[in-house]
């Protein structure tokens, strides 16, 4: 039987443990210097990561690990040259056969780098950009929570190329909630100073199937009924369904109410199916507007 001491010991360094660390780790630092710019609150996310370790610091790999970043952190300073260090140690300590997908190592680095985007409390124009970047360059996540609010968020705030108080609150509440996942706390973010509920948000420019896809109505569209909705689809191949379940591939919320581009659509449908995303359900949710444009790809 394990005793306490060895279950502890085994909660950080068993080797689903290693690479969650060492990804959310990079990420962290990733995000951290994602805007080329580092200041003290950030740093701090960095020794927040060391003293979630600190009782195994004496063990590999975290030895090493920790043992480098506290060199590093000696100065308060963060340079290209260190930052390039971290991330050749998380990436030499990650098991070569990973215990996690692709998809899920990215997921784990993708909560590090919002972690250290929001360390501060604010969020740039730069950092968005850059994570914006990031993000196009791992496409692979679509469909996967949170990766399609997360795109869609980002270019519905780029588009003036202004941060408004609104937008801001609206970023810190998204990458506070998944920054702070149940059993896995990526960093301690500044204390929220108000709830903020997003509800869902729309895809950006999804790709849409038809053939054996089942799709889901919610709210009023001004072009057709529920029941020619639900005909349409069936003409292409795909199955309808008056209720959300999680067999879903699509769920269309009607845009009338939801003008394109509000980023945010409520409903008890989308809340199911936000939930569902989640849990890891493939659900995704389309506006409208990109519906249609699928069904013109069609005819």
């Amino acid at each position: 039987m394990l005793n306490e001491d060895n279950a502890a010991y085994l909660r950080y360094t068993g080797p689903q443990r290693i690479d969650r660390s060492m990804h959310t780790l990079e990420g962290l630092v990733t995000g951290i210097a994602i805007d080329s710019k580092i200041n003290d609150k950030e740093l701090a996310a960095l020794t927040g990561w060391i003293a979630s370790h600190r009782e195994h610091a004496n063990r590999h790999p975290f030895n090493e690990v920790i043992g480098r970043l506290n060199e590093i952190l000696a100065d308060g300073i963060l340079d290209d040259d260190e930052k390039a260090d971290i991330l050749w140690l998380c990436n030499k300590f990650s098991t070569e056969n990973s215990f996690f997908s692709q998809v899920s190592s990215d997921m784990q680095r993708l909560q590090g780098i919002l972690g250290g985007i929001a360390a501060d409390g604010k969020i740039t124009v730069d950092e968005l950009e850059n994570l914006n970047e990031w993000l196009y360059e791992h496409e692979h996540l679509k469909t996967c929570w949170p990766y399609d609010e997360l795109e869609a968020l980002i270019i519905a705030v780029l588009e003036d190329g202004v941060i408004d108080e609104g937008e801001h609150k609206a970023l810190l509440a998204f990458f506070r909630e998944f920054t702070d996942r149940p059993g896995h706390k990526a960093v301690k973010l500044p204390a929220k100073s108000e709830d903020l509920l997003l509800g869902g948000v729309c895809a950006v420019c999804p790709e849409i199937q038809f053939l054996k896809q089942k799709f889901c109505f919610t709210g009023t569209s001004t072009r057709m009924t529920r029941d020619e909705l639900a005909q349409q689809v069936a003409n292409f191949g795909g199955m309808f369904s008056r209720g959300l379940t999680q067999s879903v591939n699509y769920l269309i919320v009607g845009a009338d109410g939801n003008p394109c581009w509000a980023y945010a659509c409520y409903g008890r449908k989308v809340e199911q199916a936000v939930s569902f995303r989640k849990k890891g359900l493939p659900i995704v949710i389309v506006h409208e507007n990109d519906y249609w444009d699928a069904v013109a790809d069609y005819t």
